[in-house]
């Protein structure tokens, strides 16, 4: 039978972080909400060189210098970064392949905000296995959405946690190891307009005024109706995200060894970790990059496997969660088949 597999990761970190003293000051929020609540330590932040593309094909370069592949091997790329990137009509990923030197692939992107690894982890496993062309597939993205935060304005201060990075991931047929299980995913359009950046669309095209007004940068257009609408479902999506997976897996929330989650506040954190009767040690709280999107769960996974958190045989369920809204999850089976 056929299984696909992670045969590596890589993560790109820009060199610079802002402090939580550095959020607090900008925002108003006390220094120890944006610890405590909101758990920020730190996070990393883009230079002037760090774009979105590029970020993604530094971490793909990494993840290929950990494999044997090389990249001519590649036959498909997806690239899981933001929207938002060098130019605003453009193809990263065919960027991506030219850059890496990947000749024989085929590119295309994606998006699901940051639901978009879980995403791009299904389909990708899923045209692995109805292709028999497709034999290695490459994941690789950036984000730098902190590009779009206005600390003064409070009604997206759930999103001051917002950082940069890169993150790729390399699959491969019948590798005989950390092996993708199922995927499970939710969306709920009803919250499709609920956080936007007004202008820069066809609907509100940028000008001067907008730039202004601050109306390129992120809102909630509708704060307290979202407040409502999602406290009643965001905790209930993700734990259905998660068990869906699992079920599909064969498996049960007994079997998790480790969840990678986003990054989100301290208090939504730790009722995921309860709820499925998990303790702190099996998950990592990244209060020390702030969330860095779809790629959160690759920082995850690789925070994790350097800690020692996880060994051959474990059950990792992968979590995720974008405006949008959507959740998502993947469970792997980590570690040689035979184990």
């Amino acid at each position: 039978m056929t299984s696909i597999g992670i045969v590596s990761t890589g993560i790109y970190i820009p060199e610079n972080f802002m402090s939580s003293k550095e959020i607090s000051e900008k925002s108003g929020i006390p220094i120890y909400v944006v610890e405590e609540k909101l758990g920020i330590k730190q996070k990393p932040i883009a230079s002037e060189e760090d774009h979105t593309c590029e970020m993604g094909i530094k971490a793909a370069r990494i993840a290929l210098e950990k494999s044997a592949i090389t990249p001519e091997e590649i036959d498909l790329i997806i690239y899981i970064g933001e929207e938002h990137k060098e130019y605003p009509l453009w193809t990263a990923a065919l960027f991506m392949q030219d850059s890496l030197g990947a000749v024989n692939a085929i590119g295309f992107d994606m998006a699901l905000r940051c639901g978009t690894t879980i995403m791009a982890l299904k389909i990708a496993k899923d045209m692995m296995l109805s292709d028999d062309s497709i034999n290695t597939v490459l994941l690789a993205g950036g984000y730098r959405n902190e590009d779009f935060i206005d600390y003064e304005n409070q009604r997206t201060r759930f999103m001051f946690n917002l950082a940069a990075g890169g993150g790729a991931l390399l699959l491969k047929k019948n590798p005989e190891e950390n092996e993708l299980l199922a995927s499970h995913l939710i969306t709920d359009g009803s919250f499709s307009k609920d956080v936007v950046v007004v202008a820069g669309g066809t609907k509100h095209p940028i000008s001067k005024e907008a730039l202004e007004m601050g109306l390129n940068k992120l809102d909630v257009l509708d704060p307290e109706g979202m407040k409502t609408r999602l406290e009643e479902r965001s905790m209930r999506n993700f734990l259905e995200a998660i068990r869906g997976s699992l079920k599909r897996s064969g498996l049960s929330e007994k079997d998790v060894d480790y969840l990678g989650i986003l990054h989100m506040k301290r208090s939504a954190h730790d009722y995921v970790l309860k709820e499925l009767g998990l303790s702190q040690c099996q998950s990592i709280y990244l209060e020390e990059y702030g969330h860095i999107g779809q790629i959160d769960q690759i920082l995850s996974l690789e925070l994790a496997l350097e800690k020692g958190k996880i060994k051959a045989g474990d059950i990792i369920v992968l979590v995720s969660a974008g405006i949008g809204y959507a959740w998502g999850a993947t469970t792997i089976r980590w570690g040689k088949a035979n184990n």
